[in-house]
């Protein structure tokens, strides 16, 4: 098993994702975008960090690179692709999950811990948690405010495609407990197939114990185990 963590100009968090899957015996390696997906790649991660600095919007040039057509090619046949942070906003972008991240509703840059209800645990992304499940991981930027038109937002929630919603520390979904404005407080997605996932938190940071003491996030990472 190795999965391919996609380095674009402006990444920040390519070696933080190797690192924690690494730490979970997942095989990892930073996989350069020109030069496209290697042979043998069993799992595609999209890191977080700013993609060509954000320019036009977050993740919109990034989502523009040849290797992408590798991504969408690599998760239509079932390779696990998990897009964290600038890697949520640059699969909204390529069109691997629906709708789009913006300016926070603040609008400005926010970085902190947050509390995340899980709402589908049928998922390789969210099957090490138990459905309604409270995890803490932390947050670390300016556009991560969920977009979707209402009624794709509807088809959404009838397709049991929202993974995460933030919340307060007892589960509930409140709009104090929204750091972004995010619609329906949506932290991640899934896309039409369960393979593909995408989430604004960072999983990664709250992976190795003698980071922060929290572990809440390796269950995110441990769906590329589903392969």
């Amino acid at each position: 098993m190795t999965v391919a963590v996609i380095q674009f100009g402006g990444s920040n968090c390519d070696r933080d994702a190797v690192r924690a899957l690494d730490h979970l015996g997942i095989d990892a390696e930073r996989v350069w975008h020109e030069d496209g997906l290697p042979e043998g790649v069993t799992g595609i991660m999209l890191p977080g960090g700013f993609s060509y600095g954000d320019y036009l919007r977050a993740g919109a040039m990034a989502a523009r690179s040849p290797v992408m057509r590798e991504v969408r090619d690599a998760a239509s046949e079932g390779t696990p692709v998990l897009g964290v942070c600038n890697g949520a906003q640059v699969g909204c972008e390529s069109g691997l999950t629906e709708g789009a991240f913006t300016t926070n509703e603040s609008a400005r840059f926010q970085c902190e811990r947050v509390h995340l209800r899980v709402e589908n645990a049928e998922t390789p992304w969210t099957a090490a948690y138990e459905e309604g499940e409270v995890i803490e991981l932390p947050i670390a930027h300016g556009e991560g405010r969920f977009e979707v038109s209402e009624d794709r937002y509807e088809t959404l929630v009838e397709e049991d495609r929202v993974l995460f919603r933030y919340c307060d520390a007892e589960g509930n979904v409140t709009s104090e407990a929204n750091p972004n404005g995010s619609r329906g407080n949506v932290a991640g997605i899934r896309g039409e197939a369960e393979n593909v996932g995408v989430l604004m938190p960072h999983p990664e940071r709250a992976s190795l114990p003698d980071l922060n003491g929290s572990t809440d996030g390796a269950g995110v990472l441990r769906g590329f185990e589903s392969v």
